[in-house]
């Protein structure tokens, strides 16, 4: 029993909850994090999202059984190492993804929508958008764009064109730098067919991949420079201004957010560095977890967007 229930866990895939963190942007940007109300429909679309995520994940396995088998890591997976048979698998995703729509509903009509385009895209995925190059790539990255809109639309905020911008760009970086790691970990193996891992990979080059990753790493660049540029940060303010001479007050409590731009810089250049030297990436969220670097960049970019928004905003 306990086995089953270790393996299960391992099915949940609970690591890559961490990329639902990205449905607080909107009330963290809003200046509301702290309205308990506000939180506790983003605290709930996190929950969906987690559950719903690991529905999806399950199903995705479901239907690459035979190609994680194959693959030098995906092949300890509970699926494809038989810790745990298909039709319990079906059985606990199709409960997951129940419990979610149902608790979604109960948010707010567009969060409910929000979900199910997501859950809509990601089964398309599984069964007909990976086999598609480019558009593979496309429809990951729409995950990570989703989860932005869902905790917008759970908590009733919006957030601005250039963090819409960064998001978009974020997510096709992330996305493309998985797909290069994939690569480069199969061809390594010369007694495996790219092709029978996964059919897109033999449409990609290393090179062309590599250009796709500069592109978005330098669009999430230049589109969060002008977010914090532009932004005009809302939420508690501490009143900074008698510390400061006349003259600087009017510009540095509107470019404050500016500050972040270094941790973003330094994560950009240190994941793009797990991508090529460390050969990583496949999976986001297990190099952010696992190296304390980008890690440390990670929690020093949020601590200082809450203390700029939260406490030094203009």
């Amino acid at each position: 029993m306990i086995k089953i229930a270790f393996n299960t866990l391992k099915l949940l895939r609970p690591r890559q909850w961490i990329k639902n963190v990205a449905i607080f942007a909107a009330i963290i940007f809003s200046g509301e994090l702290f309205d308990w109300t506000s939180l506790q429909k983003v605290l709930i679309a996190f929950f969906v999202f987690c559950i719903l995520s690991s529905a999806i994940y399950i199903v995705n396995d479901i239907f690459d059984i035979k190609k994680d088998r194959l693959h030098p890591f995906k092949r300890f997976r509970p699926l494809a190492h038989q810790d745990l048979s298909v039709p319990y698998a079906l059985v606990v995703a199709v409960l997951l993804t129940t419990v979610s729509l149902v608790i979604a509903f109960t948010v707010t009509p567009a969060f409910f929508a929000s979900t199910v385009i997501y859950l809509l895209i990601q089964l398309y995925y599984s069964t007909v958008l990976k086999a598609i190059p480019v558009v593979d790539i496309l429809a990951i990255a729409s995950g990570y764009i989703l989860r932005v809109y869902a905790g917008e639309f759970a908590g009733g905020f919006h957030i601005s064109v250039w963090l819409l911008l960064t998001t978009i760009s974020l997510s096709l970086f992330l996305a493309i730098g998985k797909r290069r790691s994939e690569l480069t970990l199969v061809s390594q193996n010369k007694s495996l067919n790219i092709a029978d891992i996964r059919k897109t990979l033999s449409h990609y080059s290393e090179r062309l991949l590599d250009v796709y990753a500069s592109i978005f790493a330098t669009s999430t660049f230049v589109s969060y420079a002008l977010f914090t540029f532009l932004e005009n940060p809302v939420g508690f303010k501490l009143g900074i201004s008698v510390l400061l001479p006349d003259f600087l007050p009017a510009f540095f409590q509107r470019k404050w957010l500016m500050i972040t731009i270094i941790p973003v810089v330094y994560g950009l250049m240190r994941y793009l560095q797990d991508i090529y030297e460390k050969r990583e990436g496949e999976s986001p969220e297990r190099v952010l977890l696992s190296d304390k670097p980008l890690l440390t960049a990670a929690i020093i970019w949020a601590v200082l967007v809450i203390a700029i928004i939260y406490f030094l905003g203009s």
